[in-house]
């Protein structure tokens, strides 16, 4: 795996997490408890930071970066995932927050500013634009993404149900 300092700032990566020997992660990234990151991602926090939670997982081919600090955007946008968060296959994730106990579908963009709030589903090929804010407790699905209906209590099962899943597959591979 490929774990790389940016400038003075190395990676902190919990010891029960598991990145893939695909991946690369450079710079000021701490990745949390059971948490994992799959092949070929990468997870670059060079002009600001990426926080990553407990149990939450980066599907193959994801991208995590960040907006460095600028005049206009003095604090610039890092990248805060909370726990049991799952980023499906080949999600662009930039400069947004990502609260607690979310689903990312496979090939969605996120961008600068947005924030994803806890217990949402965002449906596969979304696109959530600059500054947008996604509320809890909601399906949301498009380009630009909108909200669809209420997430049922079978759904919000999934969140716990699939971070858990990807702690035992991350075991497996730890093993």
């Amino acid at each position: 795996m490929a774990i790389r300092p940016y400038k003075d700032t190395l990676p902190k990566i919990a010891a029960s997490a598991y990145v893939d020997e695909s991946a690369v992660i450079i710079g000021d990234v701490i990745i949390g408890e059971d948490s994992s990151i799959w092949p070929l991602c990468a997870v670059r926090g060079d002009t600001n930071f990426v926080r990553i939670g407990a149990r939450s997982n980066l599907q193959d081919g994801s991208v995590i970066h960040v907006t460095h600090r600028y005049s206009a955007v003095p604090e610039g946008h890092p990248v805060v995932i909370g726990d049991d968060v799952t980023i499906g296959h080949k999600v662009l994730v930039h400069g947004c927050t990502i609260e607690d106990r979310v689903l990312i579908g496979m090939g969605s963009t996120l961008m600068d500013g947005a924030i994803v709030q806890s217990e949402v589903l965002l449906g596969a090929g979304s696109l959530v634009v600059e500054g947008q804010v996604l509320a809890g407790g909601y399906l949301w699905i498009g380009r630009p993404a909108k909200r669809k209906r209420p997430i049922t209590d079978e759904e919000r099962g999934w969140f716990r149900y699939v971070a858990q899943h990807y702690v035992e597959l991350k075991n497996d591979y730890l093993r």
